[in-house]
């Protein structure tokens, strides 16, 4: 019998409730399973105590799920299609390889232990990191990735310079073992919300032009509420940000969203954010029309090369037949940024609202240069069709007032100023 690990959930215990949810009762379970029905009754006693809350009406007729148990089945459902896929890619790639099928029922990758220790190993690359993670032995955690191995029938990490790193098919399993652990992490969350509690862990990607404003007092508004939740933001590059959103390692990415070439991934805008030239209070250029030929004077700090807003900044200067800007310094890094403003006569395109406390405080202003309506489109990327804990999804709906609020504000200053 499968212990849970590190103290969560068992995915073996959850296996077991799903059965019986579907068959409606213990006999007709254990038949399936082939187990005896003491055990199936242990095994959703256990996950019943470890939640805290009945799953099931006991009833003559059979086994009724309550509202928790529904809750619980839709999460149960999610991981049992997850694991499914793995076992089909799994069966087709014997059959690709002319082999006899010797892969293993869905019902053995329901086991935690397994599926963290592969997941962790894809991150860290070595055993006894792994092992001290989990408070167990080396030779433990190599048993649990072999005895995946064999189920699967497949190599799922190889010995590297780097350590053990994933084959490109243990790569693709990963990302579903890691979506299966978020689910399971995800029940004790909704358990917690049926109970008007909001707590476990929200994992935000936060772009940059998100940071200052929005994000900060959304998550100050739901810990005043909620405070036993628990709120992390990432700052890593888009890319990197979207492969741990496929994962489950990001709930969702807030800030200026890109063209989408992956139905994986799903987006929808919040507001928008006029792009606009930006110097030191006291610049020479402050207070005065800027013409191109004022520009070349200056060194500039940007964004990196390949970048949305920087692709943006160079296609207008192609359109205006001018040479493209040629940064002193490149950086994601707002800090840096600041400070090279604030201290030096450099120039940077940027929407005000990544810099609102500078621009409140009086540090710097805006350049009478007109950017013929530059904007960068800010909203939402999630997981297409995930289902986020109640945690995330407070977050979210704050996240989306306060922008809409914003969004507000900055269309009634602008109908304003045009009267």
């Amino acid at each position: 019998m499968e212990e849970s690990a590190g103290g969560g959930l068992s995915l073996h215990h959850l296996h077991v409730f799903t059965v019986v949810a579907t068959a409606g009762g213990v006999r007709r379970s254990a038949e399936a399973l082939y187990r005896a029905s003491s055990a199936v009754t242990r095994a959703v006693a256990h996950l019943e105590r470890s939640l805290g809350v009945a799953l099931f009406e006991r009833k003559a007729t059979g086994m009724l799920l309550t509202a928790a148990g529904e809750a619980v089945l839709v999460r149960a459902r999610r991981i049992e299609a997850e694991l499914d896929a793995v076992r089909d890619e799994a069966l087709a790639l014997r059959r690709g390889q002319g082999a006899a099928s010797s892969v293993g029922a869905t019902a053995a990758l329901f086991h935690t232990r397994r599926l963290t220790s592969a997941a962790l190993l894809a991150d860290v690359h070595h055993m006894s990191t792994v092992a001290h993670a989990c408070g167990l032995t080396q030779p433990a955690i190599s048993a649990s990735i072999a005895k995946l191995e064999k189920n699967l029938a497949q190599r799922l990490f190889q010995r590297t310079a780097r350590g053990m790193v994933p084959t490109p098919v243990g790569e693709r399993w990963v990302v579903r073992f890691k979506r299966v652990l978020a689910e399971l992490r995800n029940i004790q969350a909704d358990m917690a919300a049926l109970n008007g509690a909001l707590e476990g862990v929200v994992t935000v990607g936060a772009l940059p032009m998100i940071r200052t404003m929005v994000l900060p007092a959304a998550i100050a508004n739901v810990l005043a509420r909620h405070p036993k939740l628990r709120i992390r933001t990432l700052e890593s590059p888009y890319g990197d940000l979207c492969a741990r959103l496929l994962s489950a390692d990001v709930d969702f990415i807030l800030g200026a969203l890109r063209p989408l070439h992956d139905t994986s991934l799903s987006t929808w805008r919040l507001l928008h954010e006029d792009i606009v030239l930006i110097a030191r209070a006291g610049h020479p250029l402050a207070g005065r029309r800027v013409g191109y030929d004022d520009l070349a004077r200056y060194p500039w700090v940007l964004s990196r090369a390949s970048t949305p807003l920087r692709d943006q900044l160079n296609d207008f200067f192609r359109r205006k037949g001018r040479p493209l800007l040629v940064p002193s310094v490149e950086t994601a890094d707002l800090a840096l940024l600041r400070g090279l403003l604030l201290h030096s006569d450099m120039l940077t395109a940027l929407s005000v609202h990544q810099l609102h406390y500078e621009f409140e405080a009086g540090g710097l202003t805006t350049l009478d240069f007109p950017l013929d309506g530059m904007r960068r489109e800010i909203g939402v990327t999630t997981r297409t069709g995930a289902q986020l804990s109640p945690g995330a999804d407070a977050l979210l709906e704050e996240v989306t007032r306060l922008a809409a609020a914003m969004a507000d504000g900055a269309a009634s200053r602008a109908a304003g100023a045009r009267t």
